[in-house]
């Protein structure tokens, strides 16, 4: 064992029930017969993580409330965890026949940054004189979960002996000696869980949402989003942001509808402007060709009028003056 992890503490990222009850995750070999009970579910598949019918909710935007004082009721504790983000929904597990509450509640969240501020600041906090402990929903999103009512489990009292560890508050103890992997492969004992090493001082970051192949085709912006709203919400509010997040994107939207309009009312304006001047203009253009057509009509039948008065009138003074010329 180097130096490095001599102080150092383990967390594991999947479970086993032989494991669990190891203070280092070394051990292979069953102590108690909890543990046995454990190992056999473990092994023919009896529990199933999403069989419960009470469970609901995004597993990765809820937190798992232990330690709660027994008198504490739904509205008091809705009010506490708020403080830490937007509710969506509560279960207060309580006994199936007296209705009492078993101490412990499961809290979702709005949004995930949200879940995650909640497992960071509202661990070891104190609710009715109690303080409680906050961790991710290990049921669904730790592989091997078996519960504590089967022998699983991560708590225990240290009276009872039957300790359970690999948990955010008892974690695996670094090993006092190397592992022989090797050995174990060759006997067919199952290795040490996969997990990292970190201090005393580092919080053991919650499973995150796996990504598909669509997501990750996505902009870059998306998928730096976790760390701008860890780096957020640590010196600012949550809603700010994801109100103007949300806002900006449907103001993008709407100004870009409302371009898209504003260009097509203007397209249609000027066609219908172009249309109403061609067709006024061939009105103005076809008025005057008539007007001028008449014009010219009129003035050749007024000088053929004028003429035919002329030639008639000359002829009638020249009968008129015969007339005077026999009558002398």
């Amino acid at each position: 064992m180097s130096g490095s992890r001599a102080n150092a503490v383990f967390y594991a990222e999947s479970y086993h029930p032989i494991q669990a009850g190891s203070i280092d995750g070394t051990d292979t070999l069953p102590h108690d017969n909890a543990v046995y009970r454990a190992l056999l579910c473990s092994s023919a598949g009896l529990y199933d993580p999403f069989g419960d019918p009470k469970v609901i909710g995004d597993p990765y935007r809820t937190v798992f409330v232990g330690h709660l004082n027994h008198l504490t009721t739904e509205d008091t504790l809705h009010k506490a965890m708020s403080k830490f983000g937007r509710v969506k929904s509560l279960r207060l597990v309580r006994h199936i026949v007296t209705g009492a509450s078993r101490g412990y509640a499961f809290v979702e969240y709005e949004t995930e940054r949200e879940m995650r501020r909640a497992y960071e600041d509202a661990h070891h906090s104190m609710i009715d004189d109690c303080e409680i402990i906050v961790d991710y929903n290990r049921q669904q999103l730790m592989p091997g979960w078996i519960p504590r009512r089967l022998g699983g489990g991560i708590g225990g009292k240290k009276e009872s002996g039957q300790l359970r560890f690999g948990g955010r508050e008892r974690p695996f103890q670094a090993p006092l000696r190397p592992i022989p992997l090797d050995d174990l492969k060759r006997l067919g004992i199952p290795p040490p869980p996969e997990g990292r090493y970190m201090s005393r001082f580092q919080v053991p970051p919650p499973p995150r949402r796996k990504r598909s192949n669509m997501d990750r085709e996505e902009p870059s912006h998306r998928g730096s989003s976790i760390d701008r709203e860890d780096r957020y919400h640590k010196g600012g509010s949550i809603e700010g942001e994801e109100h103007s997040h949300e806002g900006s994107s449907v103001d993008r939207e709407e100004h870009s509808h409302r371009r898209g309009s504003i260009d097509k009312r203007s397209t249609i304006d000027r066609e219908e402007r172009f249309h109403k001047r061609s067709s006024s203009d061939r009105e103005v253009r076809s008025h005057k060709r008539s007007f001028m057509h008449g014009e010219e009509h009129f003035h050749s039948r007024s000088s053929m009028d004028w003429e035919e008065h002329s030639h008639k009138s000359s002829m009638d003074r020249e009968r008129h003056s015969h007339k005077r010329h026999r009558q002398y």
